[in-house]
């Protein structure tokens, strides 16, 4: 988008905004069902609070203004490249994210909200990851079944007994959270080596660029800071002194997040390595360098666990680094995530996950569950098989909106073809409900329209706190009617703005 219109919007932006109602103006197209909630408007039409100063101002804009901030923002992602891998098909295809150019709003209560609830999930997904891997009291007394953590795919005996640094098993998580007509509530845990952070920051940095007055005037909490935040909490869980090396392992360029791979390095001042540029003498890890070896004191690792270590994990795999958990084991160095933390990302075991937080933090979860079936169980499978049309049925380690069926939009046969992998594989499965997933509104086919959206927040914990950035990766079914918001499936991102509250904005 040329300076010159960029500058004539984002003045006519900053002025006083007027009324506007869903349905009129600008939003002439923009239909609120009141079945599902709607980000921007009440059921009436009129805009939420939060979302006044914005909606008005977009009521104002013509559809050449929204035009050519639509194009502004995707320029400047390809701009600067910021992409993703497409896999599955025959053959790998690396695209440029969509954006995006509107806007999703939260005010500073609900950001509390969830804000709260993730640092109280975290904090009791940490001590069930130490639990399972020492004493196992919560397996004992029943909290969560024991064959179904020790028959986890992800369940790793090598951890048994080892002491992670300052119990952080999770320092960087990345949960999906929706919100329907009954409020917040997590989809599910990405406890792994969860992305989509970089995507945060390039859709934030992109709409400041483009509206400086406008993003000013909402008083928006800002986000700019998680790079040095990740940082700070992999620095924090060492024992030496100094500022540590730190290390983002990443299987390469052909892997679908590797754009964030290196990205993350470079804004941390991090060394991006592969398996190979890393080296392990006498359980103590080093980078090869043109100076010669570098020690590394954190591997911020973004393969999985299977690949991490060919002489502990696969022995085939050439993307990690022979030695790096013996390194571990010695405390030489840390790995981010721990290794077995895939256990507690499980979807299956997420079905128990309230029960976790009552059961070691004896509070209620402040964010709800989505309703889960378990097809391990009888009454699961059958429920699940008989209401398939109903339902999203997805493999208990699935992720990126692979593996999966929503069952309203597949056809009798592909519902058929999935029936018989439950029956064949039961204990792969759960099922959840269709979730009407909240509506936000995009710039869609040169107008104002309400598509479906969730967010991935991240949250950062390491020796001592929780760090969570006021904002997060707000993907967007960009299809209409389409609910799967994965990039890998077609959908996009955009920025998501939490305004500051009463108390920061007189500050």
């Amino acid at each position: 988008m040329p300076d010159s219109i960029a500058t004539s919007l984002d003045e006519r932006f900053g002025e006083q905004p007027r009324t506007c109602t869903a349905g009129s103006g600008a939003f002439a197209h923009y239909e609120v069902d009141p079945g599902i909630h709607d980000e921007m408007f009440q059921h009436d039409g009129t805009p939420r609070e939060a979302c006044q100063r914005l909606a008005a101002m977009l009521a104002r804009a013509s559809p050449d203004d929204l035009a050519a901030l639509q194009d502004g923002v995707a320029r400047r992602f390809l701009h600067e490249g910021i992409t993703f891998t497409v896999l599955g098909r025959a053959e790998m295809s690396e695209q440029i994210i969509p954006i995006d150019c509107v806007p999703r709003v939260l005010s500073a209560e609900e950001w509390d909200h969830v804000d709260r609830g993730l640092r109280q999930r975290l904090t009791a997904l940490n001590l069930f990851l130490e639990d399972i891997y020492h004493e196992g009291h919560s397996l004992r007394d029943g909290v969560v079944p024991a064959d179904l953590v020790l028959g986890c795919r992800q369940y790793r005996v090598q951890m048994r007994g080892l002491k992670v640094p300052h119990g952080a098993y999770v320092s960087v998580c990345g949960t999906d959270v929706v919100r329907t007509r009954d409020g917040f509530a997590v989809l599910e845990d990405n406890l792994r080596v969860p992305s989509g952070v970089s995507y945060m920051l390039a859709c934030r940095a992109a709409m400041k660029q483009a509206f400086p007055r406008l993003y000013r005037a909402h008083g928006v909490r800002e986000v700019a800071h998680y790079p040095g935040d990740l940082y700070a909490t992999l620095a924090s869980l060492g024992s030496w002194g100094g500022a540590p090396r730190v290390a983002v392992l990443t299987p390469g360029r052909y892997n679908s997040a590797y754009y964030e791979h290196a990205f993350l390095a470079g804004e941390m001042g991090a060394v991006l390595v592969e398996g190979k540029d890393l080296v392990v003498h006498d359980s103590v890890v080093y980078v090869r360098t043109v100076a010669g070896l570098k020690r590394v004191d954190v591997v911020y690792r973004r393969i999985d666990d299977d690949f991490l270590d060919p002489v502990t994990f696969r022995e085939d795999s050439v993307l990690g680094v022979p030695g790096l958990f013996e390194a571990y084991r010695a405390g030489n160095v840390v790995i981010a995530n721990a290794p077995g933390t895939g256990v507690a990302d499980d979807k299956a075991v997420y079905a128990f996950v309230p029960a976790i937080i009552r059961y070691f933090l004896d509070e209620e979860p402040i964010l709800a569950n989505v309703e889960t079936h378990l097809c391990r169980e009888s009454d699961g499978l059958a429920y699940t098989i008989d209401n398939i049309e109903d339902l999203v049925v997805k493999e208990v380690g699935g992720s990126g909106g692979y593996g999966m069926l929503v069952g309203s939009q597949a056809s009798a046969s592909e519902r058929e073809e999935f029936i018989a992998r439950l029956r064949a594989d039961p204990a792969n499965y759960i099922s959840q409900p269709v979730l009407a997933l909240s509506r936000a509104g995009c710039f869609v086919d040169g107008r104002l329209e309400p598509r479906h959206v969730d967010l991935r927040p991240f949250v950062l914990r390491g020796r001592d706190e929780i760090r969570i950035a006021p904002g997060g990766l707000c993907r967007v079914a960009l299809r209409k009617g389409e609910l799967v918001v994965n990039s890998s499936q077609g959908g996009g991102c955009k920025d998501l703005w939490i305004l500051r509250g009463n108390e920061e904005a007189a500050v």
